[in-house]
């Protein structure tokens, strides 16, 4: 019998909750509660579900976002989450269905790409997706760092502890200035500061109220919030062995993180600092006196990016050398597929399809981990994902698309 994918009804969203929670190996069952709190909240019309006699057995949702590219644009973005496939109907062509509905209808929408985390590294490439953003979490041994524990606070500035409704009040706006500084970085709106403070919550979900501290600018501003949480161990002979785990630190300028990082490293007891998700060339270590004090325990790729177009896209991030390109983009779905002529420079950028010889030929999931700035086109082509036509076309991608500051998305989404 032919499985049926179509978006998801009302009246079928609790057996559709039901098998995401199957496909991510959760209990299989969705109360009542829980499907009053989510269903307010979900676009069912960018809700797909693939139904075998009724039942569903393959998930799929976007929802809409916004994400920052290099030089501060903020570009709409097909967000996509939500992705299973039951075990018993797995290689069947599922979510290749589910995928290209959803990418037809966002370009056809006007988004710019589409983005998701991914969970497995081999599925999003046959799509087009390519990882543009990656994610480095360290360890601190908070004694070895060479900090004078004596003298935490920064020598300008300040740094207050905050609750959580002032928060929900100052976060918005100081995420907007950080985006305004980070690739890669996404929207949050209100109900994900609902969440991340505690004023809603998911059935079930459990709560541990962290400590928010502040960073005041000598002028006053706030320009850095942290969010932590800290357990409670003691070893021998009343040793206090505690450990800080970050759920967040964002700030718009170096002086404001390192007053934070500085700040944690000198809260009594903490003796080890987990930094959670933070950007591959996080300033942490360098922080330190004795860098070798942050240890990395996972290094990973975790932003992947889909163009679905490719001139607006090119034009509207920025570049930090001048040159042009013209790009034979191979996409098997067509979405983007094209050659096009990419005229670069500080000043900006006009990108526009070209009936000119190719200078590169690239498959679209290489353009898109390019586009944030962090892959290199160096080392794509030395692993022939990327083919030169004319000599020293590599060498101007590289010089076109990497950035000084490389891209982070501090969110799961």
């Amino acid at each position: 019998m032919t499985v049926d994918i179509r978006t998801v009804t009302e009246s079928e969203f609790p057996g559709w909750l039901r098998a995401v929670h199957t496909g991510f190996l959760q209990p299989p069952v969705a109360s009542d509660e829980e499907v009053r709190s989510r269903l307010p909240h979900t676009d069912l019309s960018r809700t797909r579900g693939a139904f075998d006699e009724g039942r569903c057995v393959a998930t799929f949702r976007s929802f809409a976002q916004e994400i920052s590219v290099p030089g501060g644009a903020s570009l709409p973005a097909d967000a996509i989450t939500n992705v299973t496939v039951t075990p018993t109907h797995r290689r069947r062509g599922l979510l290749s269905r589910m995928m290209a509905a959803d990418l037809a209808a966002a370009r056809e929408r006007g988004d710019v790409l589409a983005t998701l985390i991914a969970a497995e590294y081999p599925i999003y490439g046959r799509y087009g997706f390519g990882p543009a953003a990656g994610i480095c979490e360290w360890t601190v041994d908070v004694p070895r760092t060479g900090l004078d524990r004596c003298r935490p606070g920064p020598e300008q500035g300040r740094i207050d502890l905050v609750d959580a409704a002032d928060v929900r009040g100052l976060g918005p706006g100081l995420y907007a200035r950080f985006r305004g500084l980070q690739p890669g970085a996404v929207t949050r709106d209100d109900r994900w500061w609902a969440g991340s403070t505690g004023f809603e919550r998911l059935p079930g979900q459990t709560w541990t109220e962290p400590f928010y501290a502040v960073y005041r600018s000598p002028a006053g501003e706030i320009d850095g919030l942290l969010v932590y949480t800290a357990d409670d161990t003691w070893g021998d002979a009343k040793q206090p062995l505690n450990t800080a785990t970050v759920r967040s630190l964002i700030a718009v300028s170096p002086a404001a993180e390192r007053a934070l990082w500085h700040y944690l490293c000198s809260v009594d007891w903490i003796t080890t600092v987990k930094t959670g998700r933070r950007g591959p060339d996080d300033l942490l270590p360098l922080f330190l006196p004795d860098p070798r004090a942050a240890r990395i325990t996972q290094q990973a790729d975790f932003l992947w990016v889909r163009l679905l177009d490719v001139p607006r896209a090119l034009e509207s991030r920025t570049y930090e050398a001048t040159g042009t390109l013209v790009l034979d983009v191979r996409d098997t779905d067509g979405l983007s597929s094209g050659r096009y002529r990419l005229d670069a420079s500080p000043d900006g950028a006009v990108c526009a399809p070209s009936s000119g010889p190719a200078d590169v030929v690239l498959d679209v999931r290489e353009l898109s981990a390019l586009y944030l700035g962090d892959a290199s086109a160096v080392r794509l082509a030395a692993l022939e994902r990327i083919t030169e036509r004319t000599p020293g076309a590599i060498a101007v991608a590289e010089a076109l698309f990497r950035t000084a500051v490389r891209p982070w998305c501090p969110d799961v989404f």
